[in-house]
């Protein structure tokens, strides 16, 4: 088995694998022996401010789309402890990682402003006039 030496990402950002830092711990919660005694929960951190795997503009909108999740120092941490294997909880924790830093790498369309339509007006004022209609009809005879 073959370890890449780049964290793929997208087609044009790959994080080099020198850039994470892995923590390998004992996970908590259930698992009887097996959780006591094996150090399989990882945990992945990669600091988004000193990386070289972005471009300025890049690693800009990268700490304003990840600013909840990173430390004060721009550390990201990504952490995997569901399955019973280290290596299982590394794939998944590099997974996660990509999938944050891909969906915080994605620049959104900007809006195209659009005015209703003829028909979508004219609907729009009929069901005002059948819900007034309705009102009035529900308002008792004597009180006007």
């Amino acid at each position: 088995m073959t370890v890449e030496r780049v964290l793929r990402v997208s087609a044009r950002v790959a994080i080099p694998r020198a850039e994470l830092v892995l923590r390998a711990t004992r996970a908590g919660g259930a698992g009887g022996q097996h959780v006591n005694t094996s150090a399989t929960r990882i945990e992945l951190l990669w600091n988004v401010r000193s990386t070289r795997a972005l471009d300025a503009e890049s690693r800009a909108r990268a700490e304003r789309k990840l600013a909840t999740r990173l430390d004060g120092d721009g550390w990201l941490r990504v952490v995997s402890s569901a399955r019973r294997s280290q290596s299982q909880n590394r794939s998944a924790a590099e997974h996660r990682l990509a999938e944050l830093v891909r969906a915080a790498l994605v620049i959104p369309r900007a809006r195209k402003a659009t005015a209703p339509s003829r028909a979508a007006k004219e609907a729009r004022l009929r069901e005002k006039q059948k819900r007034s209609d309705i009102k009035r009809g529900r308002r008792d005879e004597f009180s006007e």
